[in-house]
């Protein structure tokens, strides 16, 4: 996969997150009322984050991407590729972390960013898309379904 990838209408680029993007990362992680309970903006960072990004950048199967404007990162989602036995050994894709700065939210920039990802992975040759979004991000649910994600499944997580 490329490094870096022009996005249409002025959207500005996708490109591979580099380890000093991890600050600009997390502030977008945190960029919600949800985020802010779950993620950790202190100086410096902890250093599992840092430990995170080494491993996504060490497997070919993920690419940890930043939305670039002007030269400031305004976006990031993490793209995964994962293969599996069941659809007769289908590759799927998986979506997580999507955050558009909230300056910038509601201008399409959210709508094309998916729109590659979903390219990226029909290029990869897998035969879905998944993603999980929290239940309570109501107009996340609206975007994806707009996009023609369904809610097919119910998803189940187990806190350690």
């Amino acid at each position: 996969m490329s490094e870096v990838f022009p996005l249409p209408e002025g959207h500005g680029l996708i490109r591979r997150a580099r380890r000093d993007d991890v600050p600009e990362i997390v502030r977008l992680l945190a960029d919600d009322p949800l985020g802010r309970t779950r993620e950790a903006l202190t100086q410096p960072l902890p250093e599992r984050y840092y430990q995170a990004f080494e491993a996504i950048e060490a497997d070919p199967h993920q690419f940890l991407a930043v939305v670039e404007q002007a030269g400031r990162i305004v976006g990031t989602f993490q793209l995964s590729f994962i293969p599996g036995m069941s659809l007769q050994g289908a590759w799927r894709a998986q979506i997580e972390a999507v955050r558009i700065d909230h300056s910038l939210r509601n201008q399409g920039l959210g709508r094309v960013v998916m729109q590659w990802a979903i390219e990226q992975a029909r290029q990869r040759g897998c035969t879905l898309v998944q993603l999980t979004t929290h239940k309570s991000r109501r107009d996340a649910h609206r975007f994806y379904q707009r996009l023609g994600f369904i809610s097919s499944h119910e998803g189940m997580k187990l806190k350690l």
